[in-house]
């Protein structure tokens, strides 16, 4: 009898996918265009268009910037527009919507563009249990790239999966 320990799971030919390992680090920062409105009710174009050339724009350098209205106010989309226009040299990315909606975006883009050619017939492990925002939405959208050109599909850790899909002999 051999003392050698044989790690079976890397034997296995099972792939791996972590979407954390893909997670775009930097800042991400919320623009509330409640705080540009008179009494929180009012977009007044020329006090807005103002306010904006005076702004401190260097503040959102390379981050993440979701742009939004919490304020119970009717926004003009122009006005969305008008923030892109001072953002978009600095911000590494914006977006319509919070910080969560920011994320699904990001991570959209991210499963986009996975190397899908390299988990073709391949047996999958997604892995779940992620220290970092990964939306639900974007296990969604992997599943859905790789059930088509994968031999089987399992959610979880190599030592306790959930199966998923198995492609039909």
């Amino acid at each position: 009898m051999s003392d050698e320990i044989i790690n079976k799971v890397a034997n296995s030919g099972l792939i791996t996918i972590d979407l954390q390992d893909y997670y775009p680090d930097g800042e991400r920062v919320v623009f509330d265009l409640k705080d540009w409105l008179y009494e929180e009710i009012i977009l007044r174009e020329k006090d807005f268009r103002e306010n904006l050339k005076n702004h401190d724009w260097s503040q959102y350098e390379n981050k993440y910037v979701a742009i939004t209205c919490t304020a119970d106010a009717i926004v003009p989309s122009w006005a969305y527009l008008l923030v892109t226009t001072y953002l978009s040299p600095v911000a590494k990315r914006i977006v319509h919507g919070s910080l969560k909606d920011l994320d699904q975006i990001l991570y959209t883009e991210i499963v986009d563009h996975l190397p899908y050619e390299e988990y073709e017939n391949g047996k999958i492990i997604v892995k779940g249990c992620s220290h970092k925002p990964v939306p639900d939405s974007a296990y969604i959208q992997l599943i859905e790239r790789l059930q088509p050109i994968v031999s089987s599909l399992m959610f979880g850790e190599a030592c306790s999966t959930v199966p998923l899909y198995k492609k039909k002999k």
